[in-house]
């Protein structure tokens, strides 16, 4: 069973029916024992970073960080990706799993925010990508950005290069939107569901 977290600010429903349409068995929850107990986690996210101070206030955050000691795989959407780092500008006092170093910031003055729309993703191996090739184009919608970093397995362009997905061992992110990408993040989904 896969625990798509439910703490208030997730695109659940068009998560949860990209998920099932790739023949996963999801549930929404904000439970913590149904956390522990899942076999695999996805965090969706849409709004302020703020939002995710639910996660530790209803336990949520400490069934998160055993299940991915555990070594059940983890799948941040946007907001979900960028709580796997430090924090972010946007929420300067909410922290975040800090799995991955650095702090997510607003794209820079001059650049038009939120970043919405398809945009090209240049993409490494990995298990989450498998069969994405370079150059496929995903859906944004975000006005905050994480930097690269050694665990960045896709880097999209827009004014300078952002992180587009992360992947550390069980630990996995992405910063758009594969329940809105189309086939490709319907693969990209299927992957995630496919990972042993």
């Amino acid at each position: 069973m896969i625990a798509v977290i439910d703490y208030k600010a997730g695109n659940l429903t068009s998560v949860m029916k990209a998920l099932h349409a790739v023949g996963a068995e999801a549930v929404a929850t904000s439970n913590p024992d149904d956390v522990f107990e899942a076999e695999k986690l996805v965090l969706p996210g849409v709004g302020h970073f703020s939002a995710t101070a639910y996660l530790e206030e209803h336990g949520l955050k400490a069934a998160i960080e055993k299940r991915v000691q555990d070594g059940a795989p983890f799948l941040g959407i946007c907001v979900g990706l960028q709580w796997l780092f430090e924090g972010s500008t946007e929420s300067p006092n909410t922290e975040g799993l800090k799995a991955l170093s650095g702090k997510c910031e607003r794209f820079p003055e001059g650049m038009k925010v939120p970043h919405v729309g398809w945009n090209a993703i240049q993409v490494k191996e990995s298990r989450l990508l498998r069969g994405v090739a370079n150059g496929e184009h995903v859906y944004f919608t975000h006005s905050y950005r994480a930097p690269v970093v050694n665990e960045t397995i896709a880097v999209t362009e827009y004014g300078q290069p952002f992180t587009a997905a992360v992947e550390r061992g069980n630990i996995m992110g992405v910063q758009f939107h594969p329940e809105k990408s189309g086939a490709i993040g319907l693969h990209i989904l299927d992957n995630f569901v496919r990972l042993a």
